[in-house]
């Protein structure tokens, strides 16, 4: 077994100064060795970092809300990029190949009366493709969103969230892919004054899947919660990066990570960013990443990062830990007559049952728990 927990590191610059841009000439090829590439398996990317050209095409299909809206708009669509600019190369291929682009809306003042569902599914193995998704909450909005990601392929896109002032969203995007997929994604989050972002990444399928989640805030007193939760199987490279960019006062973010990992060269990569800027005073915001090794020859790698501006905060700090099984859970299972196996099963159960009740649609919260169940079956945990 291989335990890897990187201590916080000073990046190369700061996370104020990283470049970004809608061009994906603007951007160098990767060769891996970068700090944003460091960790990432660059030869099972197909291509996606140096400009593989798009064969193919993802479906989009949507279950929508009666209330929501939703469009197929050209990339001159004004509303497009609103949210964010790509900050790594991948991104920015993305953003410069798609032909058209998904608009989800829930309009103003309106509380959506159910989840409305996107389900992407991949080009087809052997495939290539790239795709765009917006996500708008109007002025005092409310509502829930759920990203299906599923399939075959290699499909890269960036998804926009959008979030006016005292707007409530939801997101659960599920990345459950087919065992040959390839997927690279970015998720930026534009969140208004006084709005809240609960943003939900669970991670269970895909040969490489690599999601990065970006929340900046527009105005005071918004609050976002990113939540991620992942299981790495052999061969499985599972990564998730978020930044959190605190530039208004009064803010509040919280994100928490968990993962299991099992199967020889099972690998899993954490990078946790958060950034306090001299005018966001009054910010309040945690990290926190765990990661549980199942069996041996599993590995991950984990490294929060706080760069703080100002003094005048309310609190901040992060924590990670990666480890085995706790031997006095499962001792005080056993003794109480409950097999080994099973007292593994519960401790796993526990150890996701937090961010499982975080999520409040109550079917995929079923469907997950019956994947994570399937998970530890495949080994006899």
């Amino acid at each position: 077994m291989t335990v890897s927990v990187d201590k916080p590191v000073v990046p190369e610059s700061s996370r104020a100064d990283w470049f970004t841009s809608y061009d994906v000439e603007a951007f160098e090829t990767p060769s891996g060795r970068e700090e944003i590439w460091r960790f990432t398996p660059m030869k099972r990317l197909a291509g996606l970092h140096t400009g593989a050209a798009a064969t193919g095409s993802a479906s989009v299909e949507v279950d929508a809300a009666p209330e929501v809206r939703v469009e197929t708009v050209e990339r001159a669509d004004a509303r497009i990029g609103q949210a964010g600019v790509p900050a790594d190369r991948v991104a920015a291929q993305a953003y410069s190949s798609f032909t058209s682009a998904t608009v989800v809306t829930v309009p103003g003042e309106t509380k959506a009366s159910k989840p409305t569902t996107v389900t992407v599914t991949g080009p087809g193995a052997g495939q290539v493709a790239y795709g765009h998704l917006q996500v708008r909450a109007e002025l005092f909005a409310e509502g829930v969103v759920v990203l299906d990601h599923r399939g075959s392929g290699v499909y890269a896109d960036n998804v926009e969230f959008v979030l006016a002032d005292g707007a409530k969203l939801t997101v659960v995007s599920i990345q459950d892919w087919a065992d040959d997929a390839v997927h690279v994604s970015a998720h930026h989050a534009k969140v208004g004054r006084d709005a809240l972002l609960k943003h939900i990444v669970v991670t269970l399928g895909g040969d490489v899947v690599r999601v990065s989640p970006t929340a900046a805030f527009a105005g005071p007193g918004g609050e976002v919660d990113l939540t991620g939760l992942y299981f790495a199987d052999a061969g499985q490279h599972l990564e998730h990066r978020t930044f959190v960019d605190h530039a208004q006062p009064n803010c509040t973010s919280n994100v928490v990570y968990k993962g299991a990992l099992q199967g020889d060269d099972a690998h899993t990569v954490w990078i946790g960013d958060v950034l306090i800027r001299a005018a966001a005073e009054g910010t309040q915001t945690y990290e926190l990443n765990r990661n549980l090794v199942l069996t041996d020859g599993a590995r991950a790698d984990s490294v929060p990062n706080l760069e703080i501006e100002t003094g005048e905060i309310a609190g901040a700090g992060h924590a990670s830990a990666t480890g085995r099984f706790d031997d006095e859970q499962l001792f005080y299972l056993q003794a109480r007559g409950i097999p080994e196996d099973q007292a593994r099963r519960l401790v796993v159960r526990g150890f996701f049952h937090e961010l499982l009740m975080k999520i409040d649609v109550p079917e995929v919260r079923e469907r997950l728990e019956a994947a994570i169940e399937a998970e530890l079956a495949a080994v006899g945990a």
